[in-house]
């Protein structure tokens, strides 16, 4: 039960205090061919394509300057391509002028120009990408992309089964041991008390727990010793101090008067 009600309260707080794209798990969004069939598309713009664009194309390919004719941050505009004719042919990486300037090997040549070149993780994501028909965010043009994980149906997984039925305490914990057992890995003992009440005090409020603190958790008996104890942190102001400051951090509190 240690475990878990930790585990539970990380997970909350992670999710509340994170500005993240990437950590949630999204339904595959899916292409219909001409023949009617849908097939899986594995990037999406948002989270693989565009972080690409903002990093090495925008600056002469953006909103601000659009060097050769060619501007990638719109739909409308990238497709279009630039003066020396279409840019993105979806569904045809081989015949897209954007893939060929970026795997060009003339330095004066390949894109993005004098700068270092994309990685070959990046140029697999445009390849697939384009392959997969270039499909992108919505814009102001009307043309849409993918629907944001934001706005789906969140869909109850299936929960995985495991070797040790005895571990896992609730369906949470069948998911992490899942994950443990694919990688040939086992779950550590359960630590000692002093361990457990210092992983809580540094978890949530930041700051280690007085020996007071430990001594008293450490002597107490009773069954529900740990729960108790983690409510008792949550209802500290520290608490709030500590999950508070994220947030104070991206909005420069510190530089507000």
């Amino acid at each position: 039960m240690h475990r878990v009600v930790l585990l539970s309260i990380n997970l909350f707080c992670t999710v509340i205090v994170s500005v993240a794209r990437s950590t949630e798990v999204e339904q595959p969004s899916t292409k219909v061919s001409e023949d009617g069939a849908q097939h899986a598309i594995s990037t999406e713009f948002l989270r693989d394509v565009e972080p690409i664009f903002s990093q090495h194309c925008h600056r002469c390919h953006g909103p601000d300057k659009q060097e050769g004719g060619l501007r990638l941050d719109l739909r409308s505009r990238g497709l279009l391509g630039g003066d020396t004719g279409i840019a993105i042919s979806p569904g045809d990486s081989s015949h897209s002028l954007l893939f060929s300037r970026i795997i060009e090997r003339d330095a004066d040549l390949r894109m993005p120009l004098e700068a270092k070149p994309l990685s070959a993780a990046e140029i697999d994501v445009l390849k697939r990408w384009i392959d997969e028909g270039a499909v992108w965010r919505e814009d102001a043009g009307g043309a849409s992309g993918p629907q944001h994980w934001s706005f789906r149906l969140p869909v109850r997984p299936d929960t995985p089964s495991v070797h040790d039925v005895i571990w896992p305490i609730n369906e949470m914990d069948r998911f992490v041991l899942a994950g443990m057992e694919n990688q040939g890995l086992r779950p550590a003992a359960e630590a000692d008390r002093y361990t457990l009440i210092r992983r809580v005090y540094l978890d949530l409020l930041g700051l280690p727990p007085s020996t007071a603190e430990a001594d008293e958790f450490v002597a107490d008996p009773s069954e529900n010793a740990y729960e108790r104890l983690v409510d008792r942190v949550l209802a500290s102001p520290h608490y709030g101090e500590r999950w508070a400051r994220g947030w104070l951090d991206l909005a420069r509190y510190a530089d507000t008067n």
